[in-house]
């Protein structure tokens, strides 16, 4: 694993000899892995059986599949169907490969056939790997693969929103995981598949140190003492871990921080139950049950398809919010989730750009709140797996939200979050300090108009609204990028005007409605001098450099 990937490989390039000598080793007293000391290394030796392995079942697959009868037919004669004999026949001579082999003797070109076709597999798989390298330097995290075709992927150390550790349950049995360093573009992360589990959790740590400015004491592993070992012997451990992991299963799983909030498993399951899409499901069969009684019963079957997607995206929510928890490190908040695949992500400080909370009218008698942020998730915009990753308390209660919006705010003075939780989150109040929606304008928010509005701290800038669907928005003044002022036809006659706090994209709406227009141009005038204020003594991108 830890081999260098010159000695036998390509030829040195120039010019990518001429950036490794541009890219600066970590210091020895910051990382702890022998991975992490700035030299290329590979990944785990087993990576081709996990990356080609979905490859070799859907080539296993077809083969079963074209011989189905064969195979009945010689290990299940007792469950062969019982065709007649001139069927059977010409199921016989249709010209099945196997029958030809045996009919011409070619016994011995089919076996050199799949042999030819098990070492060509073998030496793609191996040259994948020995292609595929990887190096964590001062400043960034590369990755090279390929071929014929070479690819180079570079994530800045100072632009990483967060690496996340992911485990399959293939890769869980074998005891590896594989590390994704979430960048601040689209279509940005890097990702190393695979490492052992152990060697992925000290490479996470290190990336995060080196990330955050923090420097190790003198009694911490220097990766120098790592690195001095043999490459054989490094590869000859990392061979042995992996089929330790096969036979006894997991590895040791890395301390973890308890969780600030757990998720009971029937909270989790009558959350997904009760929700909208629950509500326009039972509309929907309604409906058709109502049109099938008037005369087209046909039309009942059309809602079976619909009901199987929809059982099946309750079973897939539920499994992956399932093993939920949230906790703080010192390199941010730590959120684990999923049953089968189990997904560990560690958003660093200042990489949260908004945060909603939100509450359908269908959890309000039980009380329960969801959370969503804006965080740069290094996805494009097509990928269905982005969502998973801004939701990061899926159902709670009050108390939960409070201490999860601690760790996701830590910014926020203690005497704000009782004003949060009571008015922005339950309000409003009599004694309320939001600025909301005046009398004059209430019928452009005739149910939320009391509700409705904003309130501007040192801080961070709190939009409320919602009755129905009660929301709180919170925008920290250092991650708002600007805000926009809006004003119709229709508002410049109620004297009242809209303002948008312009962030990352994300689920977070950041905009409030039909607030008075002389505190829209006070809000604008306010938020612009807090947000110039909080971003020039903000620190998050080097969080724990002054302890350094």
């Amino acid at each position: 694993m830890t081999d260098d990937p010159r000695p036998g490989g390509a030829p040195p390039d120039p010019q990518a000899t001429a950036m490794d000598a541009a890219s600066p080793a970590p210091p020895q007293t910051l990382v702890r892995s022998p991975l992490s000391d700035g030299d290329w290394h590979r990944l785990h030796p087993l990576t081709p059986l996990l990356r080609g392995g979905l490859f070799l079942v859907v080539v296993i697959g077809i083969v079963i599949a074209n011989l189905r009868d064969r195979l009945v037919y010689l290990f299940l004669p007792m469950f062969a169907p019982d065709l007649p004999a001139e069927e059977l026949e010409e199921w016989e001579g249709a010209g099945d490969p196997i029958d030809f082999i045996v009919a011409n003797n070619l016994y011995l070109a089919a076996g050199v056939a799949v042999l030819l076709v098990l070492i060509a597999l073998t030496v793609i798989f191996y040259l994948s790997w020995r292609f595929h390298t990887f190096r964590i330097t001062g400043d960034d995290v590369e990755v090279r693969s390929g071929i014929l075709f070479r690819t180079q992927r570079r994530a800045p150390l100072d632009r990483v929103q967060g690496v996340n550790l992911t485990r399959p349950m293939l890769a869980r049995l074998l005891g590896m995981a594989k590390l994704e360093v979430v960048g601040a573009g689209t279509d940005a992360n890097v990702k190393l598949e695979y490492l052992s589990t152990a060697n992925a959790e000290a490479v996470r740590a290190d990336i995060l140190r080196l990330a955050s400015g923090r420097r190790l004491g003198e009694g911490g592993a220097r990766a120098s003492d790592g690195a001095a070992r043999s490459r054989v012997g490094a590869l000859g451990q990392s061979v042995s871990r992996g089929i330790t992991g096969l036979i006894e299963g997991d590895e040791a799983p890395a301390p973890v921080p308890d969780s600030v909030v757990s998720i009971p498993v029937p909270r989790l399951i009558v959350s997904h139950v009760i929700s909208p899409s629950t509500v326009f499901l039972l509309v929907g069969i309604a409906a058709i049950a109502t049109g099938s009684a008037l005369g087209s019963p046909w039309v009942l079957f059309a809602m079976v398809p619909t009901i199987i997607g929809f059982v099946a995206y309750w079973i897939r929510s539920i499994v992956r919010s399932l093993r939920y928890s949230i906790a703080p490190t010192p390199d941010g908040v730590r959120i684990t989730f999923g049953l089968l695949t189990t997904i560990t992500e560690i958003v660093p400080p200042g990489r949260v750009h908004a945060v909603e909370v939100t509450q359908s009218i269908l959890w309000r008698a039980f009380g329960w709140w969801t959370i969503r942020i804006n965080r740069l998730t290094g996805r494009s915009l097509s990928d269905s797996s982005t969502d998973q990753f801004t939701t990061v308390l899926p159902v709670g209660t009050t108390a939960d939200v409070e201490r999860v919006l601690r760790l996701l705010l830590p910014d926020v003075p203690p005497d704000e979050w009782p004003v949060i939780v009571r008015e922005g989150m339950l309000g409003p109040e009599q004694d309320d300090t939001f600025v909301t929606t005046p009398r004059r304008a209430w019928f452009l928010r005739p149910l939320s108009w009391r509700r409705n509005g904003f309130r501007l701290t040192a801080d961070a800038l709190l939009l409320r609204r919602g009755v129905i669907w009660r929301k709180l928005a919170v925008i920290p003044l250092a991650r708002m990028q600007s805000l926009a002022l809006h004003q119709g036809p229709v508002d410049r006659l109620a004297r009242v005007a809209s303002a948008r706090a312009h962030t990352v994209m994300g689920p977070v709406y950041s905009a409030v409605n039909a607030i008075d227009r002389d505190a829209a141009l006070e809000l604008f005038t306010d938020a612009a001098a807090g947000a110039v204020r909080a971003a020039s003594v903000d620190r998050s991108h080097r969080w724990a450099q002054e302890s350094a």
